[in-house]
């Protein structure tokens, strides 16, 4: 036997007796703290949360100075922090899904954990995390205004909004937030998704409700198929029960049907 083959016979004997490293996948912890950091890593991200601050505030001020003394309530300081924050948390969505096809990263993303559903669900986990904390501040925000509005103008704060209406805005926001991660996943452009989400938060609505006014047929239709028609009922308090069935046809036909066919192509399409 030859040097070299005792030096290979050697290494086999320790190859084999060596314990076998068993390496674990990235956990999905890691992934959605990455997904989360990477929101306030980009400069467009990062402004897109502060907006959110930003604007609560501007629109808490803009209540102080300009409403009348009996419009002084949380109901009206809600209402305008909840416009603001219903458009920018869809586009913190939108970007934060499309991001990886924007920037051209989906390749390196996928390569580094190739399970794209986990990569998707920790998109969805962070973006649900970042509606959870930012709505409370906005609510927060609004009942600061109308304790500081209420003493500016001299008159006893009003508190008209239940614990039930709070949840139900707050369902909104996140079904707002769900919608644009929906355009996302679907479009997969960043330009695109967002101008999709401005058509079908401005300019459907108008032609939808004009539709309703002038044909009878689509009046008793709409709340079966329009989704935004049927969203809108959150804002306004506790649903009825034929409203609950309204939301959650509609949210089949615009949000879940839409989600599974975008999820599909993203997990089964060639990454470039």
């Amino acid at each position: 036997m030859t040097a070299s083959d005792t030096v290979a016979t050697a290494s086999l004997v320790r190859s084999a007796g060596a314990p076998r490293t068993i390496r674990r996948g990235i956990p999905l912890t890691r992934i959605i703290t990455t997904e989360l950091r990477k929101m306030f890593d980009t400069r467009s991200g990062f402004w897109l949360m502060t907006s959110i601050a930003i604007m609560a505030v501007v629109a808490t001020s803009a209540v102080i100075v300009f409403a009348a003394d009996h419009e002084l309530t949380y109901s009206s300081f809600a209402s305008a922090i909840g416009i603001p924050t219903t458009i920018v948390l869809p586009i913190i969505a939108i970007l934060s899904v499309t991001d990886e096809w924007s920037q051209r990263s989906a390749l390196t993303t996928f390569t580094l954990v190739p399970g794209r559903g986990r990569v998707l669900a920790a998109k969805a986990i962070a973006c649900i995390t970042t509606a959870v904390v930012s709505v409370p501040i906005a609510f927060g925000v609004g009942a600061l205004g109308n304790v500081i509005g209420t003493s500016i103008a001299g008159v006893e704060p009003v508190w008209n909004l239940t614990a039930s209406n709070l949840l139900t805005i707050g369902m909104a926001n996140l079904l707002a937030l769900q919608f644009g991660f929906m355009l996302g996943v679907l479009i997969r452009k960043s330009a695109g998704a967002i101008v999709a989400y401005f058509v079908y938060t401005f300019v459907l609505p108008p032609l939808t409700m004009l539709l309703a006014a002038s044909q009878d047929w689509f009046h008793d239709l709409q709340p079966w198929v329009d989704y935004g028609y049927a969203q809108a009922q959150l804002f306004d308090g506790t649903l009825t029960a034929d409203q609950w069935v309204h939301l959650g046809v509609t949210g089949v036909i615009w949000l879940a049907i839409p989600l599974t066919a975008g999820l599909a192509f993203v997990l089964r399409t060639e990454v470039k």
